[in-house]
């Protein structure tokens, strides 16, 4: 099956199938080939419903958690977007379909230099990337219309609501217990209203204000 007929594919079974009604976020979906943000190993495997190693201990996530964070954001492409670890750069990808401009901050230099190579082969110019403590955000950028964190934190941190934008949507795993809460903050008249998404599962959020280095 060539990546056009795997992503057409993805979509119908793992994406629409399963709740993503954002007709913005399933295109961006089938439009980014994410075969290329893969190991070359697991190229075979990369439209499978699974989360995959992209080194350095992190993974890029399972299609359907993608697609269910963009979803959340609730994006128009007007946008400021920060996203929080970078990894491969596949959601970075995704979300520049939906958005105006994305700053990805990733603190492994390896995977951000990575990226920033995919991204560029495949003439994405909208996606900027920095490499530091994704857990304090990129405050000289802020505010922010949306926040996407591609980990998991024992808290919402408290840096990263102080850069969302009025009217704007944190979307975070939640460490708790078994499983992690995927979880949307929308900042709104001045209060944060929490929404749980689902149970999920994602490498923990290293930072000051995230976890220990293990």
């Amino acid at each position: 099956m060539n990546g056009s007929a795997a992503r057409r594919r993805m979509v119908e079974r793992q994406l629409r199938r399963r709740g993503i009604a954002d007709e913005r976020v399933l295109a961006a979906m089938e439009a980014v080939p994410r075969e290329e943000f893969v190991p070359a190993a697991l190229r075979g495997r990369a439209y499978a419903d699974s989360a995959l190693s992209i080194g350095e201990e992190q993974t890029i996530s399972q299609p359907w958690i993608v697609a269910a964070i963009c979803q959340a954001m609730r994006l128009s492409g007007s946008e400021l977007v920060l996203e929080v670890g970078t990894g491969s750069g596949y959601s970075a990808a995704v979300i520049s379909r939906l958005a105006d401009h994305v700053v990805s901050i990733e603190r492994h230099e390896s995977l951000s230099a990575g990226a920033a190579e995919v991204l560029g082969a495949l003439g994405i110019a909208n996606v900027e990337l920095v490499v530091g403590d994704g857990s304090l955000g990129v405050p000289d950028r802020a505010p922010f219309d949306a926040i996407a964190v591609h980990a998991a934190a024992p808290e919402p941190p408290a840096a990263l609501l102080a850069q969302l934008a009025e009217g704007g949507r944190l979307v975070v795993p939640i460490a708790s217990g078994e499983a992690d809460l995927l979880t949307v903050l929308h900042r709104r008249g001045g209060e944060l209203v929490s929404e749980t998404i689902g149970p999920c599962r994602f490498v923990p959020l290293i930072g000051e204000q995230g976890f220990a280095a293990g």
